[in-house]
């Protein structure tokens, strides 16, 4: 009011204004509330004298005002209403307003969002009719500019829940429309959520006075302090159009708009305002749009004025009905346009007021303008005046970091140490083989098969560094085939070194089985091809599964998501989201279990075969105990090693160190088992003749042998000869006995058959 008053005043002593008449402003307060604004309109409309244009505030009541004033033929201005719901002609035909729409800070917001990155924004608004209409078109527009709002919340007076609700959603970016008493709740509300500082980015209107967040605080029962809302404050944006002239120009009235603030200040000092101390009453901002709101009407009744003199008629002539004058009147401000305090003053056609958009950052406390927007040119000032706290723009969103988790190279290079000195042994070993093929040590324990074995304890190696692999090595597309390379050699690694021993041991159980019923097959020298056509038809199961699983359905890069992480540096603003690469098929669990029964049930028999030979002792194949020891540990360590790994598979290093240490022990085992004493063996005794401390068996010359099967082949035919003349007996002594009980009583000698007695002398022959 007070601007209005200096504005009626200065109208009224221009002698080129409205001459004969003198503008009058009969006013009540309607506190921004739509019914009593409804009453104080009917009080005015009902009591003389007749009134030629209504003057409204806030958005609330000009709604109600505007709504109503069509039906006495009456424009109404609106000087602190920025509804975008009254930009509608068809609802609001005689509206205007010389403050502009809430819209017009939306393409400001936009040009923003544009300028510093932000593709991803929230909306917190009061649920009133002026914010979501604003709403409506924000969305609309951030639509249009690819823009996307992960949420919008809204409140009635209580914003707790809702500003909750933008921390869960991870908001960073927020247009926040709301009253300024709502605004203070938001503000407490936003620091005790702790979405305040360097992450995050509010912006506020701008038509709260400088100091909102410091005033009013107890009265309104804000619990948060002046300091937590200051800091809370900093570094937020408002949007708000130009409502000072920026220009140190004359305006209509004669004054600058510096004049002007200069005269409005000493006017709100007689009325006990401490403005020194920038005590601003409510509404302080709006004060220039007042004036020019008074100078629009002034102008446009002098138009109307002039326009009907040429008919002979006046101002005085308007009544309630009239609704010639009234478009007389209409026309006359929609064509007004004038340089007034708040700028240059203009209506679009659907009455709004066109004009400049300010922005301004809280920066250290206070208010610094970084720029202007013109809707119209789509020119954007800027003074690069921002700043931002943690010196750098804050993002739209948590910058989720994907971290590949690898094995730890250290690891790799000590497990790939170890196991290429396994290669390396085994190969030595090879030759070994080879180059004392000739000893009798080595051709009874079946060197081929031996080799068989090395070979496979060499690929199983080499399996180690596939198993050590991954996203730090190869790249995504080249993983699959690393995938099955790891599958290949492993299972054919295992069926190589594992299918030899099994062969051997499978031929002592059926060798000392045969003995039972066939002595003579202890002497039979056992068939190599037995012990290959074994390991063969393994390596043959293993090709069918393998490449039935590759062709159906071969293995691929899965990749495992853990939880987020904070990073290392508290100062990035990032989380980190780990990830595992895993080697996995469609039916993984089906294929698994498919070869893991196989191999289950192989090494299990093995195990058994293994038991049931342990104290047996084969000349035909030497190192048979041996290669039961090296099942024992090969079975127990698979046995453990395959369910421990599924269940550590999201544990890179562990599950690697496991498995690599599985198979190293294995290897390392199975050769030092069977060949270290063959080693130690040549070593010692290089001539074949005193190789019997390694097998006794070994030491025997082969005419020992023949005297000794000789010997037992008589002792058999003899045992057979016992045994058939212990039946005659047998038979004998029954026939006596039949004989002595048939005998007549009495009588002196007995007589014997001469064939009795001639079988009696052949036995003791």
């Amino acid at each position: 009011m007070p601007a209005a008053n200096l504005a009626l005043k200065d109208v009224n002593d221009r002698k080129d204004l409205l001459p004969g008449f003198t503008l009058r402003l009969h006013s009540n307060d309607s506190e921004c509330e739509p019914g009593l604004g409804a009453s104080v309109m009917y009080n005015l409309l009902y009591n003389q004298p007749q009134k030629l244009m209504l003057l409204a505030g806030c958005s609330t009541v000009c709604t109600t005002v505007a709504e109503a004033a069509k039906m006495w033929n009456l424009v109404v201005l609106c000087y602190g209403a920025s509804s975008p719901a009254l930009s509608d002609r068809n609802r609001f035909p005689t509206l205007f307003r010389t403050h502009p729409s809430a819209t017009v800070h939306n393409p400001t917001r936009i040009k923003l969002m544009e300028k510093f990155g932000w593709s991803r924004v929230a909306i917190l608004q009061q649920a009133e009719e002026v914010f979501i209409s604003t709403v409506e078109d924000l969305e609309a527009r951030c639509k249009e500019s690819g823009i996307e709002i992960v949420t919008r919340q809204s409140f009635l007076s209580d914003p707790t829940d809702a500003v909750r609700n933008l921390r869960r959603q991870d908001a960073r970016i927020i247009v926040g429309l709301f009253y300024v008493v709502a605004a203070r709740r938001v503000l407490c509300e936003m620091y005790r959520q702790q979405i305040y500082g360097k992450s995050y980015v509010w912006y506020f209107i701008g038509w709260y006075e400088d100091n909102w967040f410091e005033i009013n605080l107890e009265r309104e029962g804000i619990e948060c302090t002046i300091e937590q809302m200051r800091l809370a404050a900093e570094g937020h944006l408002t949007t708000e159009a130009l409502m000072w002239n920026q220009n140190n120009q004359r305006t209509i009235s004669g004054l600058t708009s510096e004049e002007f603030r200069l005269k409005l200040n000493d006017k709100l000092r007689k009325e006990g305002y401490d403005i020194d101390n920038n005590r601003y009453p409510e509404g302080y901002q709006e004060a220039p749009l007042a004036y020019d709101a008074v100078w629009s009407v002034a102008l446009a009744f002098n138009k109307t004025m002039e326009r009907l003199e040429r008919y002979g008629k006046s101002l005085k002539d308007f009544t309630y009905t009239n609704k010639e004058i009234a478009d007389d009147i209409y026309s006359a401000i929609n064509s007004t346009q004038f340089l007034g305090v708040s700028g240059y003053v203009a209506f679009s056609s659907q009455g709004d007021r066109i004009a400049l958009t300010q922005i301004e950052q809280v920066i250290n406390g206070s208010y610094v303008v970084l720029g202007y927007y013109d809707t119209q040119s789509d020119n954007l000032t800027w003074f690069n005046r921002e700043r931002w706290i943690g010196g750098k723009v804050p993002q739209d969103r948590t910058i989720v970091r994907r971290v590949l988790r690898t094995v730890s190279l250290p690891l790799f290079i000590c497990m790939g140490t170890v196991s290429s000195v396994g290669i390396l042994a085994a190969i030595a070993l090879i030759g070994f083989n080879v180059w004392n093929n000739h000893r009798r040590v080595i051709q009874s324990s079946h060197p081929v098969c031996n080799t068989i074995m090395l070979f496979g304890v060499i690929t199983c190696l080499a399996s180690v560094f596939l198993l050590g692999l991954d996203g730090r090595f190869v790249n995504a597309s080249t993983y699959p085939a690393v995938c099955q390379a790891r599958a290949w050699l492993l299972t054919m690694g295992f069926t190589l070194a594992y299918g030899a021993m099994f062969s051997k041991v499978w031929r002592v159980h059926r060798l000392t089985t045969k003995a039972k019923s066939d002595p003579k097959v202890r002497t039979k020298k056992v068939e190599p091809w037995k012990l290959y056509t074994m390991v063969t038809g393994l390596l043959a199961l293993d090709m069918v599964l393998l490449l039935a699983w590759q062709l159906q359905d071969p293995l691929q890069r899965r990749v495992e998501l853990f939880p987020l992480e904070d990073p290392p540096s508290a100062s990035d603003d990032v989380k980190i989201r780990p990830e595992l690469e895993h080697c996995e098929s469609h039916n993984n669990t089906v294929w698994l279990g498919v070869v893991y029964g196989y191999k289950g049930l192989v090494l299990v028999f093995g195990l058994f075969l293994a038991y049931e030979t342990r104290s047996l002792k084969v000349k035909q194949i030497n190192d048979s105990r041996y290669v039961g020891m090296s099942i024992y540990n090969v079975v127990v360590l698979c046995l453990i090693t395959a369910p421990v790994t599924m269940v550590i598979a999201s544990q890179q290093d562990a599950s690697f160190a496991f498995v690599a240490l599985a198979i190293i022990f294995c290897c390392f085992l199975s050769m030092a088992l069977i060949f270290v004493p063959k080693v130690i063996e040549i070593i010692r005794h290089p001539k074949d003749k005193v190789e019997s401390k390694y097998n006794p068996d070994v030491g025997v010359s082969k005419e020992d042998e023949e005297r000794y099967q000789k010997l037992v082949t008589e002792n058999e035919e003899l045992q057979r000869l016992i045994a058939q003349k212990e039946e005659k007996i047998r038979l004998l002594k029954q026939r006596l006995q039949e004989r002595e009980t048939v005998k007549p009583g009495g009588g002196g000698g007995m007589l014997v058959p001469s064939s009795i007695t001639q079988d009696i002398q052949d036995e003791r022959i």
